[in-house]
């Protein structure tokens, strides 16, 4: 099946997808604030993503995601880091996945090729709630730094 064989090629290359991934989110003006934060904690966070894609695409559960997501929105807070880029950064992170896949092009057969585009949308819909629960878990430190 196509979908294992991509989710394994991505998590063969977690490390090369990780440090190209940090060369963007670094240099980017759009996520400016990411450079206060510790390079291996940023490291780490994007190998873990490239690493357990296929394991939060096919085995965790929105509740699973929505746990992961707010902390690191959480986390984020507490860095100082702007929602907004918080939000690219999750943005530059499917992005930089896609351009990999795309140089990889494995689809063979119109089987293949549906296989992928299904695998894409299981893709787009991680993130899509990577995003909403990252915002949720930042909203919610900011209204206890309120209170505080």
């Amino acid at each position: 099946m196509i979908a294992m064989k991509l989710g394994k090629l991505i998590e063969r290359h977690a490390t090369e997808l990780s440090h190209g991934l940090m060369e963007k989110v670094l240099h980017s003006e759009k996520t400016r604030d990411f450079r206060h934060i510790p390079r291996d904690e940023l490291q780490s966070r994007a190998f873990q993503i490239y690493r357990n894609l296929s394991d939060w695409l096919l085995n965790k559960t929105e509740e699973e995601i929505e746990e992961k997501f707010s902390f690191i929105g959480h986390r984020r807070h507490q860095q100082k880091v702007a929602l907004s880029q918080v939000i690219y950064a999750l943005v530059l992170t499917k992005e930089h996945l896609w351009e990999f896949l795309r140089m990889e092009g494995i689809a063979d057969t119109a089987i293949e090729l549906l296989q992928e585009l299904e695998l894409f949308h299981l893709v787009d819909q991680f993130f899509d709630k990577a995003i909403y629960y990252v915002s949720a878990g930042y909203e919610a430190a900011m209204a206890e730094s309120r209170v505080a």
